[in-house]
């Protein structure tokens, strides 16, 4: 019976530890947040979140503090008990920010930073025998070759070259896998047509089209798509060193269906430069406009970004173009909005209502991915998903999401 007992305190106290183990991690190391906005942090008894040289400030519920009315930054001191440091979390608070919804169709080119890891697959040697020269060498799929030996890898020619030119001695290959810098060692094997191969099937661009969502004047940047672009073999998101924003010349619109959704056809042929691309994220792709021209905008519908609170449930509109001409309005609903989402795009499920939207596309396609939706005079979001088996429905991410993340670009 002791026995028992003993087990069942060990078992509680180590469900605990893991508790305010899950929770300490799951507070972050820097928070971004506008002037005015909530701050929310989860906490637990014994868990103080204090600015330094301050107070114990309340965070454990969506409370407005003095914190967020003050444009800067400032460090809050995470510590157990007051007497365990645990960690520091650094806190900016930007002011709040007007942009331009845009909703223009556009072509996107991304340049990685290294080559993407594809596949693989087995090499007949000048032998005839099978070799597999990545065996055991920890790359995987998905993972990005930056260097062989010493040399920097830009292309897929590039590697081909440096792979042709060891003339089938040991590399050194350098490459990242899961945001970690590893190093491993392959032996390429010469081929009947005395071409020397690794095995790797590599990819070091990809291309698409997608709704630009806003424009930021005191800054020139520019936010698309609401959702990053990943590679169509791992489902990777493509880590970028450069990319192009295009114009695109729409070509065809298929109308979505239960089961199969629509897309909007486009080419990026003989079109012209918008800007540079900077950044790919899970929140959507980001970067500079060079050619505001070439961009079908409105500069006197420049509007607030909303904050969560600002947010409510019922008719909104969004911002797509859906020809060659100048982007239209489209009624849609709001269903459901997950205020305390920062972890994946989908902050709100959204409805199309608009018969006229309904019409032309049957609700949400591919393509129409970082159309803009205003409310109350504010832009709030942008539309990321298409539910499949019910096309005018989907979902959308907060605008100040979106906000944030050109914020870190420049």
């Amino acid at each position: 019976m002791k026995k028992l007992l003993k087990m069942l305190v060990l078992v509680f106290f180590l469900l605990i530890v893991f508790i305010y183990t899950i929770v300490i991690e799951n507070i972050p190391n820097k928070i971004v947040v506008f002037q005015g906005e909530d701050i929310s942090m989860q906490s637990l008894f014994g868990i103080s979140i204090k600015q330094k040289n301050l107070e114990t400030i309340e965070t454990s519920s969506n409370t407005k503090d003095e914190l967020s009315q003050n444009v800067g930054k400032t460090d809050l001191k995470v510590s157990l008990f007051d007497n365990i440091m645990l960690k520091n979390v650094e806190v900016s608070v930007l002011p709040k920010t007007k942009v331009i919804p845009v909703g223009s169709i556009a072509g996107v080119k991304l340049y990685t930073n290294g080559v993407l890891v594809v596949g693989m697959s087995e090499i007949e040697g000048k032998d005839s025998k099978k070799y597999k020269p990545y065996e055991n060498s920890g790359i995987k799929e998905g993972d990005t070759i930056i260097k062989i030996d010493e040399h920097e890898i830009d292309s897929s020619k590039d590697l081909v070259e440096k792979i042709n030119m060891s003339k089938g001695e040991e590399v050194k290959v350098k490459y990242i896998h899961d945001e970690q810098t590893k190093e491993c060692s392959m032996t390429p094997i010469q081929t009947s047509n005395s071409e020397y191969k690794l095995g790797l099937w590599v990819r070091d661009s990809a291309a698409g089209v997608g709704t630009v969502t806003f424009y930021e004047p005191t800054t020139k940047t520019f936010g698309a798509l609401g959702h990053g672009i990943t590679d169509i073999d791992t489902n990777e998101l493509i880590n970028i060193s450069s990319g192009e924003f295009i114009t695109t010349r729409i070509l065809n619109i298929t109308k979505g269906e239960s089961g199969y959704p629509g897309k909007i056809q486009g080419t990026i042929e003989n079109q012209k430069n918008i800007g540079n691309i900077s950044k790919n994220s899970k929140f959507g792709i980001y970067g500079k406009v060079d050619n505001l021209a070439s961009l079908i905008i409105d500069t006197s519908k420049e509007m607030e970004v909303a904050l969560r609170d600002e947010i409510n449930l019922g008719k909104a509109t969004i911002l797509c173009s859906l020809d060659n001409e100048k982007p239209k309005e489209y009624e849609i609903e709001i269903q459901n909005i997950y205020k305390e989402n920062n972890y994946d795009n989908k902050s709100m499920k959204i409805k199309v209502i608009d018969e006229r939207l309904l019409e032309r596309t049957g609700g949400i396609i591919q393509g129409m991915s970082g159309s803009p939706i205003m409310q109350n005079g504010k832009f709030i979001g942008a539309v990321t998903h298409v539910l499949v088996n019910s096309p005018q429905e989907g979902y959308a991410v907060f605008g100040d999401i979106m906000l944030k993340q050109s914020k870190i670009v420049e």
